[in-house]
């Protein structure tokens, strides 16, 4: 019995500190030295406060902002400890619902909009935490946002030109814009 116990013994303590402790600490120390800012959750500062994440989109709610998807997470939006879809499909009658009041919110902040809602401005992400937008979802919200900030949407434009990223190595994903990137550039502005 000791000749299999004994081995069996060592064998599990000798990958705990393998794959637990060594194999961990090389990883982040790579990364950190790599890729620093993503290996340290890509924190975005604001007078030298942590704010947000670039990777965990933000709730903004206020008409002078440019708004994010919609967050399936709970109890509040965009919980980074609640990750996760509504998994509503297509033809549930939640999700239809869910979809036409995001409609008549965006409606109700820019009555004279009249553009078709991009799809993203109404439906959550698998994750429920997307930090971005599609490029035309921005696009919709720029004449609400320089309108409420009495700003050029012209130079609205720019800006969000400026905060659009293209594809991961130009073949992967979509051309998109980070909303908390975005709208603290709004408000540096000022």
């Amino acid at each position: 019995m000791k000749t299999i116990i004994r081995p069996a013994i060592t064998l599990f303590v000798l990958l705990s500190i393998v794959t637990g402790v060594i194999y961990p600490l090389a990883v982040t120390g790579i990364a950190k030295t790599l890729f620093p800012s993503a290996a340290s959750g890509s924190v975005l500062e604001k007078d030298g406060k942590p704010i947000g994440s670039t990777l965990i989109g933000q709730n903004f709610t206020g008409p002078q902002y440019f708004w994010g998807r919609p967050s399936a997470t709970s109890p509040y939006p965009n919980n980074a400890a609640a990750s996760g879809g509504s998994n509503q499909g297509p033809l549930n009658p939640a999700l239809a619902d869910a979809v036409k009041a995001r409609i008549a919110a965006l409606k109700a902040a820019d009555p004279s909009n009249s553009k078709a809602v991009p799809i993203d401005l109404v439906t959550a992400s698998a994750s429920g935490l997307d930090p971005h937008i599609s490029p035309a979802a921005a696009e919709y919200q720029i004449e609400r946002v320089a309108k409420v900030r009495h700003l050029a949407p012209k130079q609205i434009r720019q800006l969000v030109l400026q905060h659009t990223e293209g594809r991961q190595f130009r073949i992967f994903g979509e051309p998109r814009v980070n909303v908390l990137a975005l709208n603290l550039a709004l408000d540096a502005l000022h």
